[in-house]
């Protein structure tokens, strides 16, 4: 992993998780607690303790290096504000991975997020050596929709009953970007988008949820 990646001017980074993570990690889940809960799958109370975003921080980073996974962090003044996680990377006839996101609540509309996907991208292609990274949203999701298709996502079609978020079980729409098709650079996009998309997060396709 590179040195941090500049997101915007504003001092926004993507970098790699650390081991001290854990409780930055939970202060960013309790403050975006009500905004991620439509999104994500319900979570136990010790999710949002420093103590379960340490013990999660492990795991990713042993998924890091065991080479399943890329753990990324947004942060922006000292403060964790996203994540974006490149997970259950699959070698040999596959070389392919599943890409989930979300950003902070108070910085939707601004672009951060496309950018973020566009730098995963780049990392995912260029250090990781992979074909394709497929990723999927709740139906109703036109910001995450929006943020796949302008980093040049295509969609693969509808998954009934994928996964079980908030409580349900709930349809996907599925996509994917073959990373050897074009030359990846990150989104140009104003940094304050005018229209103020809701960024919202994307699920992995997978089983897991970052």
């Amino acid at each position: 992993m590179p040195a941090p990646i500049p997101v915007d001017d504003d001092g926004t980074v993507l970098r790699l998780v650390a081991r001290d993570d854990g409780p930055a990690l939970a202060a960013a889940y309790r403050r975006n607690r009500r905004h991620l809960a439509p999104w994500e799958p319900t979570r136990s109370p010790r999710f949002f303790e420093a103590g379960g975003q340490s013990d999660a921080v492990a795991d990713a980073l042993f998924a890091h290096r065991s080479g399943s996974s890329l753990p990324l962090v947004l942060e922006r003044d000292g403060r964790i504000v996203g994540r974006v996680t490149v997970a259950n990377i699959v070698r040999g006839a596959f070389d392919s991975a599943d890409l989930g996101y979300w950003l902070d609540d108070s910085l939707q509309g601004r672009g951060l997020m496309t950018r973020a996907v566009g730098a995963a991208l780049l990392l995912a292609r260029d250090d990781l050596r992979l074909h394709r990274v497929q990723a999927g949203t709740l139906v109703h999701n036109v910001g995450s929709q929006t943020v796949l298709l302008r980093n040049g996502f295509e969609r693969i079609g509808v998954a009934r009953r994928y996964l079980r978020i908030a409580g349900d079980w709930q349809d996907h729409v599925l996509f994917q970007a073959l990373l050897e098709d074009r030359p990846l650079q990150p989104p140009t996009i104003p940094l304050v988008s005018g229209e103020r998309r809701r960024d919202r997060p994307g699920t992995p396709s997978g089983r897991k949820a970052p």
